[in-house]
């Protein structure tokens, strides 16, 4: 499969420009340490909470007539569901979601305020029901990752910060789930920043994506290793095969952090840097603040991918 290249990812802003929000680049400078610097990309601030919205509407837009005729199918824990169900509502699609039962409800109550049928069904079936869907219904299948259009569209955050960064920038920290902002994100940036790192964070407890960097090949952990996570976005229990192919050519590592360095940064980018984050959009953060050091970089931009969990979590996370 080819790589996701710079004109599909010059025309992924175009096409999504005025849908998904252009976020700013914010100095962090409560997290300076000695020369050490921080820089944070806010994605929580997209008009569904998440990244995601870039992806799915560069794909949704691209879709001929009759394949939007057809509607379309996704699957996803619940920052691809809105973002798709978003897309759809913005292009007059109709949208069947299949999300786990195990998603956050606010998650759930977004997906369906778009307009989207949402079907839930258990973890274990979260990645076949929608090809039995797509089949028996005719939709397209808009998968969360693995998919150039995806991919580039997720890539524009690279975009982004390439353009915006300070020219001291070294380091970018990226969460990985599926892949597909990493991907994007990585092929972005090393396209047109030269000599800057990209680097993958991702939990301990699913850490399938820095085994498969490691090893060179895919590894796959079964949904019961990956949900013991709080991080409930980054529990894809493997890359997708075209993410994969990204990763070998654009990432330099993938690191992990621990479930209570998730947590406790969830409550310091709210208290600090005044931006709610899920604990999936925390771990990019968390990799600085407690890895920092040993990454040895100086000048950091860190992916805040995604603001969206139940106001009770983040009442206990900011308890704690």
């Amino acid at each position: 499969m080819a790589l996701v290249g710079l004109e599909e990812l010059r025309a992924a802003q175009r096409r999504i420009a005025g849908v998904a929000v252009r976020t700013p680049l914010m100095p962090a400078p409560w997290a300076a340490d000695g020369n050490r610097r921080l820089w944070l990309k806010p994605e929580n601030l997209q008009p569904t909470g998440a990244f995601k919205i870039r992806g799915a509407y560069n794909r949704l837009a691209a879709l001929s007539g009759p394949e939007r005729a057809r509607g379309v199918v996704a699957q996803s824990s619940g920052n691809h569901a809105q973002a798709v169900a978003y897309a759809a509502q913005l292009l007059g699609i109709k949208a069947v979601i299949v999300m786990p039962d195990t998603s956050p409800a606010v998650k759930v109550a977004n997906t369906r305020s778009f307009g989207a049928e949402v079907v839930l069904v258990s973890p274990h079936e979260r990645d076949t029901v929608p090809a039995e869907l797509s089949e028996r219904g005719g939709f397209v299948w808009v998968p969360p990752y693995d998919d150039p259009y995806i991919i580039a569209g997720q890539g524009t955050v690279g975009l982004e910060i390439g353009e915006d960064a300070p020219d001291e920038l070294d380091t970018v920290l990226v969460p990985v789930s599926g892949g597909g902002l990493i991907s994007g994100t990585a092929a972005a940036l090393k396209l047109t920043t030269p000599g800057v790192r990209v680097i993958g964070v991702e939990p301990e407890l699913a850490a399938d994506a820095q085994e498969s960097l490691r090893t060179g090949e895919r590894a796959i952990w079964p949904v019961e290793r990956t949900y013991r996570t709080i991080a409930d976005g980054l529990r894809t229990p493997a890359v997708g095969e075209l993410p994969f192919e990204h990763l070998q050519a654009y990432v330099d590592d993938i690191v992990t952090v621990t479930e209570e360095q998730i947590r406790s940064t969830v409550a310091v980018l709210a208290r600090r840097g005044r931006l709610v984050a899920e604990p999936s959009g925390a771990v990019a953060t968390a990799a600085y603040l407690h890895h920092a050091q040993e990454l040895g970089g100086r000048v950091f931009a860190a992916v805040v991918s995604g603001g969206n969990l139940e106001p009770k979590l983040l009442s206990e996370l900011l308890a704690a």
